[in-house]
């Protein structure tokens, strides 16, 4: 790879970095043909963005972004690739997932909304992180259920009064 191929690849992955907040780096390596394609069609079907990626060229592009990746270029050893989504939890159901076939991918880190995982210990919290719908369904969930209840309790006080009128 020459200079100029390795500045573009850094800038397009630093165009990458600044497009999201939501950034996995696991070790795919191991994984055969077939599996790696598996892993390739589910993240598709998540709309999750899978690359493999070289470490330095990542390590330049955390460094060139406007994000504050914090340790997470010190995990970026061996064989990596980041996962890219628009969904906090996404990327560790679909990695918690493959694991119970293969063992593999193992998590490296993550980069969620300006907070740093680092470790492969990390992924059962990461995986059981609720998504911005998530948590705006449960927030009007809770907001509608106190008004359901006032309009219940009103509706019973006028349908028990219509009922000792009819009497």
């Amino acid at each position: 790879m020459t200079r100029e191929e390795k500045s573009i690849a850094i800038e397009d992955l630093t165009a990458q970095l600044a497009g999201t907040n939501i950034i996995y780096v696991s070790d795919i390596s191991g994984l055969n043909a077939e599996t790696t394609s598996n892993l390739r069609r589910a993240c598709f079907k998540a709309g999750i963005k899978l690359e493999v990626v070289k470490n330095t060229l990542l390590a330049k592009a955390m460094e060139a972004s406007a994000n504050d990746y914090g340790d997470l270029p010190s995990v970026l050893t061996g064989n990596s690739a980041i996962f890219i989504s628009d969904v906090a939890n996404a990327p560790g159901k679909i990695i918690k997932d493959f694991r119970k076939k293969s063992g593999k991918p193992v998590l490296k880190g993550a980069y969620i909304n300006s907070e740093i995982y680092i470790g492969d210990d990390q992924l059962d919290a990461l995986a059981t992180i609720k998504s911005k719908e998530e948590l705006l369904g449960e927030l009007i969930g809770l907001l509608q259920s106190p008004a359901q209840r006032i309009i219940s309790a009103l509706q019973n006080k006028f349908a028990g009064s219509e009922e000792e009128a009819e009497a």
